[in-house]
């Protein structure tokens, strides 16, 4: 199979490309040089930039196009008219779970009501991700109309993770001590291993799949109390994890979602309990938790992760909590009347 990445060197395009790679595709690669340059030397590299320079995809045919770079519907359109006229068989975008408007219902499915833009952007931010992922959907379902995916990820994990957001807790129980932990350690959390969803998106791409699709996990459903006894355990720490109410977090104004990762609050929680038998019933599959777990933190271990430093009070990632603030607030917590 020719198979086109629109990116293809980070994170989730890595990803994609090393399991086509692996599986013995043709692979091309569209990017502007920026980023890990260097990876892939087997692969065909194109460089030009999806904001006016697409050039270099001119009269190029492929059997399928992922991807995983777009945020700007006109963008998109303008990739996926290009690819459209000169033979592309299909189209597999890389959406967001954040398509859906809340409140959401725990379960809710593909059938969802999705979110909607109050004023027309394209600065991607918090609040416009979510709508503007909706637009770049619809772009694709235009212009590839049947020979179309839209992989809604959740919180995608794993070796490369830029953003710090699931290495916090393997570096969190690493650095050992009693642990803040958010909530009810009975409560569903979920996000996926970006070396599944990258195995999945490829053969997506081989069968032919068609539709929108939930692409989180795992299956069966994990805890956020089990995933830290996983990190725990994998870390070999003593480390212990202290359980303190969402309330008193939400009176304190912790930082949900980044500042305390995979913890959302109230209503919100539902996000992170969305219905994913589509895309398993599509051939999406999860290694066990602890392998996840592994993975990651012997790629953290290798300095890799987005957050090192955090114990310093040095900030190279956004997500996580500091822990002058952690240590304060346990001990309001012990002590509260």
């Amino acid at each position: 199979m020719k198979l086109l990445i629109l990116g293809g060197t980070r994170f989730l395009g890595r990803g994609v490309v090393e399991e086509a790679l692996a599986r013995g595709h043709e692979l091309t690669l569209f990017t502007r040089g920026q980023t890990n340059p260097e990876l892939f030397p087997e692969a065909e590299h194109l460089r030009g930039d999806r904001d006016g320079d697409l050039g270099a995809l001119e009269g190029r045919a492929f059997d399928a196009v992922v991807d995983p770079s777009g945020y700007v519907p006109r963008l998109v359109r303008a990739s996926a008219e290009l690819l459209r006229a000169s033979g592309a068989g299909r189209y597999v975008f890389v959406s967001s779970i954040s398509v859906y408007s809340s409140p959401l219902t725990a379960g809710f499915d593909e059938n969802a009501p999705l979110a909607t833009m109050e004023q027309p952007t394209e600065e991607v931010t918090g609040e416009s991700y979510g709508p503007l992922k909706v637009a770049c959907e619809e772009v694709v379902r235009d212009v590839f109309p049947g020979a179309h995916a839209n992989v809604r990820a959740g919180l995608i994990v794993g070796p490369h993770d830029p953003t710090g957001r699931f290495t916090y807790w393997l570096e969190r129980f690493e650095r050992g001590g009693e642990v803040l932990a958010p909530g009810d350690p009975d409560r569903t959390v979920q996000f996926v291993n970006v070396r599944d969803l990258g195995a999945w998106i490829v053969r997506v791409c081989e069968d032919g799949v068609v539709g929108d699709f939930n692409a989180v996990g795992p299956d069966p459903p994990v805890t956020m109390g089990e995933l830290l006894e996983s990190c725990r355990r994998v870390a070999g720490s003593d480390a212990g994890p202290v359980w303190v109410d969402e309330s008193f977090l939400v009176e304190r104004e912790v930082g949900q979602w980044m500042e305390l990762p995979l913890w959302l609050a109230g209503p919100e929680a539902a996000m992170l309990q969305a219905d994913i038998s589509c895309a398993v019933a599509a051939g999406l599959r999860f290694r066990p938790l602890d392998e996840t777990v592994r993975d990651t933190l012997e790629w953290v271990r290798g300095g890799g992760s987005a957050v090192a430093g955090l114990a310093s009070g040095l900030r190279i990632g956004e997500a996580g909590m500091r822990p002058e603030r952690e240590a304060e607030l346990l001990e309001e917590w012990r002590t509260r009347g």
